[in-house]
């Protein structure tokens, strides 16, 4: 205790009025006090919190009785109170601005999944009575189009700025983006919807499968293991799906091919940081180049459906027309605005976070079209749809492990 007593003497043994105490000299006090503690003579912890100061005062007057005195009583209590009514700048600053974005991702997520599930039961609905997968996902792509240029315009988002060596890899990912959406109406025409999106859950085997043919990645165990109930629950809910159709199941299985190939390709292409573009202004551009490559396809494949024509030959067989277009612009709303929406929370959050948001986006998706359309669901097929998007769930969390250093 005596090398305590000589570090304080300066102020103990002569202490200055409470009136005079600033807030340098409080901070300043746990800094002698670990001298202290570092020899062994205090066993508290050493920190910069009011608790800590309290409990060094504390100490400092009922234990050292040979400097007690009443002017020390009064400094020390001074101290002890001044320390108490000091703010922790570094909670007030930074709780409020945690709990902020953690408010605003909430929000984020929940717009994501709303907007997927109108997206899902508008298309659906417009796919039962306007049978034409090509023209309806043509026709949102023109909808994003739209969207796109007026986010522009208005300066909502800075416009691209394209290098040459940009062209190629946009295009390719364009293609692959064009013919992921294409396939996936297709197969929402053919099946049900909740069918679809488990299929889409194989996902993850897709990109694992690219990752080592294209980049030459090698997975670790546990993210091929986690596979293992993803392709499990896939075939055990195909064979025991009411609404299984071939065409339905290839081309959502088509569906993954193409949209893991684009997210691979585009690690290949976007290597340069300062020629990448951002992820709303790269969605931005693959959806215009979509709608333009699509509208040819559409017309040789189906021929123009949205004809004053075609619409009094809907009305005569009993289709509301005016429901219909109203659906069909909800649609192409909905397609453009949840995607925009995801690539905003790709750039807020990590891409494995993103994956696990996705997985819930997929249960939300397939509950909700079950209830809404009545979809007969066999408790096998929902143990394989279950044990599916489980599968998908850890292998988002298997990506978080990092391989250990050879």
């Amino acid at each position: 205790m005596e090398s305590c007593a000589l570090t304080l003497s300066s102020s103990i043994l002569n202490p200055k009025p409470s009136n005079h105490i600033n807030r340098n000299t409080i901070h300043k006090i746990p800094t002698i006090y670990h001298s202290c503690s570092s020899q062994g003579i205090v066993n508290y912890k050493t920190t910069s919190s009011n608790h800590s100061l309290l409990a060094f005062a504390s100490h400092s007057i009922f234990n050292n009785s040979s400097s007690f005195s009443p002017k020390r009583f009064r400094y020390d209590f001074a101290l002890v109170r001044a320390a108490a009514a000091a703010p922790d700048a570094s909670g007030e600053s930074t709780n409020p601005a945690k709990i902020g974005r953690t408010l605003q991702l909430a929000a984020m997520f929940g717009v994501w999944y709303l907007l997927n599930i109108y997206f899902n039961i508008f298309n659906k609905q417009v796919l039962k009575v306007f049978p034409y997968p090509t023209t309806l996902t043509t026709f949102q792509f023109g909808c994003g189009t739209l969207l796109i240029l007026i986010m522009w315009t208005l300066k909502l988002h800075p416009r691209p700025k394209f290098h040459k060596s940009q062209i190629v890899p946009v295009l390719t990912l364009a293609v692959a983006h064009t013919m992921g959406n294409l396939l996936t109406n297709i197969s929402l025409g053919k099946v049900a919807v909740s069918f679809t999106h488990t299929i889409k859950a194989m996902e993850p085997f897709f990109t694992v499968l690219f990752s080592v043919l294209l980049l030459s990645e090698r997975p670790s165990m546990w993210v091929v293991s986690s596979l293992v109930p993803i392709v499990g629950g896939v075939a055990l809910a195909s064979f025991t799906e009411a609404s299984f159709n071939w065409i339905g199941f290839a081309s959502a299985m088509a569906s993954n091919v193409t949209n893991q190939s684009r997210n691979v390709l585009s690690k290949m292409f976007m290597v340069r940081k300062e020629e990448a573009l951002d992820n709303i202004n790269l969605f931005s551009v693959m959806t215009i180049v979509a709608f333009f490559l699509l509208i040819p396809f559409a017309y040789l494949l189906e021929g123009f459906k949205l004809t004053p024509e075609y619409l009094q030959f809907a009305a005569s067989q009993g289709i509301n027309v005016r429901d219909l277009m109203v659906r069909f612009v909800l649609t192409g709303i909905f397609f453009h605005s949840y995607q925009q929406v995801s690539y905003i929370i790709l750039g807020m959050v990590s891409p494995v976070t993103h994956a696990v948001g996705n997985c819930v986006k997929r249960v939300v998706v397939i509950v909700s079209s079950v209830i809404f359309f009545r979809t007969p669901v066999s408790p096998i097929n929902a143990l394989g749809t279950g044990l599916a998007l489980a599968g998908v769930f850890l292998y988002s969390k298997a990506k978080r492990i990092k391989p250990k250093a050879a």
